[in-house]
């Protein structure tokens, strides 16, 4: 039978998703009979998506410099128009909310060192970072690169530009200058803020000729302002500039462009997605205020760098008055203890490090205080269910873990847990609010529950892209979303929803394995491999060959020396079925991932199908690309031993 947590009644009615539900039936807004429901909210947040939107902006008391005419004056996908009329600062937002002396950020690097601003400090800063931004003539619409590690500066710098009403655009320190380029170049940016180093690995990484490697490589650049981190030394370093601070945040509409975020770059050129200030402030009341039940004065910290948009979601704690918390290294066990060292509310994760976490016997549950602990997210990939049986085991059977799903495209979430609802082994809880998640076969037509088909949404969010970046009339972003369901957005997520109403992803439909007419998620075979000590990681693809025929090759990485093929073999056939046993278990020393750890499925897919990887894959963006080199030697090796 499947695990399942349940939320504690008592402390359900004081969250904050509860009192969002009675200020609605208080108001008049929506008939509920019950403000703990959680269906009869979603229910009604999709029924009436402009009411329900309008309400957030309501409840959050957004701060309007002019009023909208309308919540959703054109219902419709793409090209929804959202508050016409309105204009508001999402800088502004962020700096609103966190009392004078507390603590807004904190940054941990992994040597333990700390370092920590107050919401004070934070405003003081980005008023004057902002009004350097405009003595060295940056205009609302124009762009500012940073090319930095986790740190303070960063989120200072991300503040400024929002205030200023320029666009932000990032990658991480870690990226090589080309791959940086490769996103920022197509930008033309004025301003480049760039870092010196970065923590990893126990050592102190050296970027300065990189950063002026890609200095070089970005047309237009006007100006580059260079900011110490990680303890790496540079002459002259610093904001500069002797001007005032900016007076106020500058008013812009509700689709003024704010940043833009580009996808990882494994199945071609980056695509650069652009969101609006009104969209993600929406988006980021919603995720984080009503989801995680985040609250002023709570301490927030998910694990992310730079390269991946959760970055962006974790800036957006400040939004609740919370404290967030950045950490530059790499994720060991030091997460655990910092989690309990700061007190840390709402902490955020992915699959991969609870696996790493099982696999090194950790107990943080029995050695750490983790008393403060409400919730721990998970996203990034699909979460197994015995990840749920070890966590209740080993942290705590009191603390939600909340499977989530969503994407840079939307920088939030279409499926997650609440703090009123179950959490099902293996499952997402429910869609999110304002999300009208369903799930359709190939004709359009909607699945029976517990069904794979496509995962759609078939009305518009506020935080859909406002468009991607150098796509004139929009062909780009049609294609990838509505290109298979004219007026309603594919996702591309291989999903099925349980007869209880929860989500399940069985990976990405376009890496879908179709055996003999059979779809199988590739998830269903990673579970089932989830609890055996015998494998350390592992990669599964299934190749349409050009003969008609299908190969269904697993690509392992043992965690001994022992290469336990029959073993792995017998345990997918016990736990899924003979169809799901792999043609060939491929054993190799590591396998490659995006940098925000997700496996390559598609592109190793399509280069085992004889696409040109310097054509299907920027190794830039790729964790490891030797491993990727010596996977598909494997593969080739195995399938032609000539």
């Amino acid at each position: 039978m499947t695990g399942v947590w349940r939320p504690d009644p008592e402390r359900v009615r004081s969250t904050r998703i509860v009192r969002f539900a009675q200020w609605l039936v208080d108001r008049g807004h929506a008939r509920l009979d019950d403000v703990t429901d959680y269906r009869a909210l979603h229910a009604w947040s999709v029924a009436s998506p402009g009411d329900f939107w309008a309400a957030v902006a309501a409840f959050f008391a957004v701060d309007w410099t002019t009023p909208p005419q309308a919540a959703l004056a054109e219902r419709r996908m793409p090209g929804a128009v959202w508050f016409p009329g309105g204009t508001l600062n999402f800088g502004a937002h962020l700096l609103r909310a966190g009392a004078d002396d507390q603590d807004a950020v904190v940054l941990v690097g992994e040597d333990g060192s700390r370092t920590a601003i107050s919401y004070a400090e934070l405003r003081a800063r980005s008023f004057a970072v902002a009004g350097r931004l405009r003595e060295l003539g940056v205009e609302p619409g124009d762009r500012v690169a940073a090319y930095l590690p986790n740190c303070v500066e960063g989120v200072v710098a991300f503040v400024a530009t929002a205030l200023v009403g320029a666009v932000w655009a990032q990658t991480g320190l870690d990226y090589a200058a080309p791959s940086a380029a490769e996103r920022m170049a197509q930008l033309a940016p004025k301003i480049l803020i760039t870092g010196t180093g970065y923590r990893f690995g126990g050592k102190v990484h050296d970027r300065r000729v990189e950063a002026a490697t890609l200095r070089d490589l970005l047309p237009g650049l006007q100006h580059t302002i260079t900011i110490e981190t990680a303890g790496v030394p540079a002459p002259g370093a610093g904001w500069g500039g002797t001007g005032d601070p900016l007076p106020e945040p500058v008013a812009v509409g509700f689709d003024h462009p704010l940043w833009v975020l580009f996808t990882s770059g494994t199945t071609g050129k980056p695509k650069g997605i652009v969101h609006g200030h009104g969209g993600v402030l929406l988006e980021q009341l919603v995720s984080p205020g009503l989801h995680m039940d985040l609250r002023a004065g709570d301490t927030f910290f998910w694990y992310t760098t730079p390269n991946w948009m959760m970055w962006n979601a974790q800036i957006c704690g400040l939004l609740h008055g919370a404290t967030i918390v950045l950490y530059d290294g790499r994720p060991t066990d030091a997460l655990w203890r910092l989690v309990a060292d700061l007190g840390v509310n709402v902490f955020g994760t992915s699959p991969g490090y609870l696996d790493a976490s099982q696999r090194a016997g950790l107990e943080p549950g029995r050695d750490l205080n983790l008393s403060a602990l409400r919730l721990v997210g998970v996203t990034g990939s699909v979460l197994p269910a015995g990840a749920n049986a070890w966590f209740r085991d080993h942290v705590s059977d009191k603390v939600q873990l909340g499977s989530m799903s969503g994407g840079t495209d939307v920088v939030g979430i279409f499926a997650a847990s609440a703090p009123t609802t179950p959490v099902y082994d293996g499952e997402i809880s429910a869609p999110a609010l304002g999300t009208a998640l369903q799930v359709w076969d190939s004709t359009g037509a909607p699945a029976p529950a517990g069904t794979p088909g496509e995962m759609v949404i078939t009305e518009p969010m506020p935080s859909m892209p406002l468009y991607f970046w150098d796509d004139p009339g929009g062909g780009k972003l049609h294609d990838t979303y509505f290109g298979m369901f004219p007026g309603v957005w594919r996702h591309g997520d291989l999903t099925e929803i349980t007869a209880r109403g929860t989500v399940v992803i069985l990976g990405r439909s376009d890496a879908t394995i179709n055996r003999h007419g059979v779809r199988i998620g590739s998830a269903e075979i990673y579970a089932a491999l989830g609890d055996l000590p015998e494998v350390a990681d592992a990669l599964v693809v299934g190749v349409e060959e050009a003969d008609g025929g299908y190969w269904l090759p697993l690509f392992v990485v043992p965690s001994g020396k022992h290469e336990p093929a029959d073993l792995i073999r017998r345990t997918i056939a016990e736990r899924t079925s003979p169809r799901h046993v792999p043609d060939d278990v491929i054993f190799v020393p590591s396998l490659p991932h995006t940098r925000t750890g997700k496996r390559l499925e598609v592109p190793v897919k399509r280069i085992l199908q004889g696409a040109d990887p310097d054509r299907v894959i920027d190794r830039g963006a790729v964790d490891d690309a030797a491993a990727l080199d010596a996977l598909i030697t494997a593969a080739r090796v195995r399938r032609d031993p000539r």
